[in-house]
């Protein structure tokens, strides 16, 4: 064997003995594309609205395995396939305003999710309790409310279409039990507690609410249009807000409801709550809903509390099985579920140190 030859089996050798003692360099693993998801399946969601704040606060969310993971797509991977994220008008901090809603829509549709976007018609919180109308809008007569609702409503859904984004509900207003856009729009169903009287308007709250469905027919034809309440269990307010709808012409595709047995009787304050009878109660209402007003329901929010995770599996196992069953439901949403005592003070979340809690099991199950 002549000398290059030996010389260049060496130098071949020694590559071959360096490059084994080396670590295998470990290459992230290609991202898959989402699957396409059914969109005439049962909707199993959540509101994580929050996501984006939380994030810019530090808080980061894992997978059971420990993998760090962007909010909207753990929860894609505990089963989930709908977001609902709320909108405000012009929020203090930006935070549920027009960009920060198109950013975490982005997201959801990247990841091929179902997109439910809420109107709040404020610039904060809105629920039974308070429906503020919104700074810039506080001197408006009927007819230039109607106009700011419309104009608010189409504006921020045709920025959704014009990049991309599929939207497939658009609630207008958000637990509009007591009406919204308060005095104006305000309905007398179940006066707050605090106030010994209320106002009631619901011609003005119909027409409101028409301005609102319109708006989302002129961008997205087929979006289906959602009126929610809240105390899903609780027939009676669901009754005296859409006669009331009907009688003045409101206009909507689908009945919304909260539901939250916590806050529903027999009232409980410890644990673990007792949720069966509430739990019946708004199943037989969805269902009722449906035979007197002839369109489906879909639950927007329901929730359990926190520190006891088995019971909010078995209840949220049961809730979302049976309205599954009744064929007149369209899904059911979790508010909020990353939501922990030590990010916000909520305590109906589904999150522990970042990570979801057995609850969460639920959705992947069913």
């Amino acid at each position: 064997m002549n000398m290059r030859i030996q010389t260049l089996l060496a130098i071949v050798t020694l590559t071959i003995l360096s490059c084994t003692r080396q670590k295998p360099v470990s290459e992230p693993p290609e991202e898959k594309p989402s699957p396409v998801i059914d969109r005439t399946a049962f909707a199993k969601g959540a509101d994580i609205s929050w996501s984006t704040e939380l994030n810019s606060k530090g808080y980061k969310f894992h997978n059971a395995q420990g993998h760090e993971m962007e909010l909207t797509r753990l929860m894609r991977q505990i089963g989930m396939n709908s977001i609902r994220l709320r909108v405000w008008v012009n929020p203090d901090n930006g935070w549920n305003g027009e960009a920060d809603v198109i950013n975490k829509a982005l997201i959801a549709e990247k990841l091929g999710m179902r997109i439910m976007i809420d109107f709040f018609y404020s610039d904060s919180w809105a629920d039974p309790s308070h429906q503020i109308i919104p700074h810039a809008w506080a001197d408006y007569d009927l007819d230039k409310m109607k106009k700011a609702v419309y104009s608010h409503t189409e504006e921020l859904l045709s920025k959704l279409k014009t990049v991309g984004v599929q939207v497939e509900w658009v609630q207008v207003g958000n637990e509009t039990t007591n009406g919204m856009l308060w005095p104006m729009g305000e309905l007398g169903t179940i006066p707050p507690p605090e106030r010994h009287e209320a106002s009631s308007n619901p011609r003005n709250y119909a027409e409101l609410t028409t301005s609102g469905y319109e708006a989302v027919k002129s961008v997205y034809p087929e979006a289906k249009v959602i009126v929610q309440l809240d105390r899903g269990d609780d027939a009676v307010r669901f009754d005296k807000v859409f006669d009331w709808l009907k009688e003045y012409g409101g206009k909507y595709d689908l009945i919304g409801m909260s539901f939250y047995p916590k806050y529903s009787p027999p009232f409980s304050q410890e644990s673990p709550i007792e949720w069966r009878e509430s739990t019946d109660a708004c199943l037989a209402n969805i269902k009722r809903l449906n035979e007197k007003y002839g369109c489906k329901v879909i639950v927007c929010e329901t929730g359990m509390p926190c520190d006891d995770p088995q019971t909010a599996y078995e209840m949220l196992s049961y809730f979302i099985k049976n309205t599954k069953a009744t064929g007149v439901c369209e899904g059911v949403f979790y508010w909020e579920p990353a939501a922990e005592k030590s990010n916000t003070d909520y305590t109906l979340g589904a999150f522990e140190n970042g990570t979801p809690t057995a609850a969460l099991d639920a959705f992947t199950e069913n």
